[in-house]
């Protein structure tokens, strides 16, 4: 696993940034911003402590796919971390396995601090090897896009 940093400031208040972020409102805010992973990006399940979350999308066969998760903190406008222990095969949880081991244990975690009303987000992100010139691609660019949303 590798560990990756993000780091986005956005000029919003925290409360309004961590409930966008998450969809706790609409599920359709975190699809926007989300949506450059995959344009079909959504996730079933809660945000609360100790909850099951699916991260999910449909590849270009139609199939549902993602991560299975789990809430592993949720302080809310402080801190969320989220433990990534499975995939999401053709709308099938695997949660063993060498395609798993890869990303079994596997963290994201959001720190939000704000200060003088812009709020700055920090992601730390675990990643397998193959994934890490994706992310460090595709994270900075969904962080821009929910700076945009968010400073709307």
């Amino acid at each position: 696993m590798k560990k990756l940093q993000f780091e986005v400031s956005i000029n919003a208040s925290l409360a309004k940034i961590y409930d966008f972020m998450l969809g706790i409102d609409s599920k359709s805010t975190y699809e926007q911003w989300t949506s450059l992973f995959n344009p079909t990006s959504t996730y079933e399940g809660s945000w609360d402590k100790g909850n099951k979350i699916l991260f999910i999308g449909v590849d270009e066969n139609g199939k549902k796919g993602g991560m299975v998760s789990k809430i592993v903190e949720n302080i809310p406008n402080r801190f969320v971390s989220i433990q990534h222990y499975g995939l999401l095969k053709a709308g099938k949880e695997i949660t063993e396995g060498s395609e798993v081991e890869k990303w079994a244990n596997g963290f994201e975690n959001y720190s939000f601090e704000e200060n003088n009303g812009t709020t700055t987000i920090t992601v730390d992100l675990d990643t397998s090897e193959d994934f890490v010139d994706y992310m460090n691609e595709t994270y900075p660019k969904a962080l821009d896009m929910l700076k945009e949303l968010c400073e709307k």
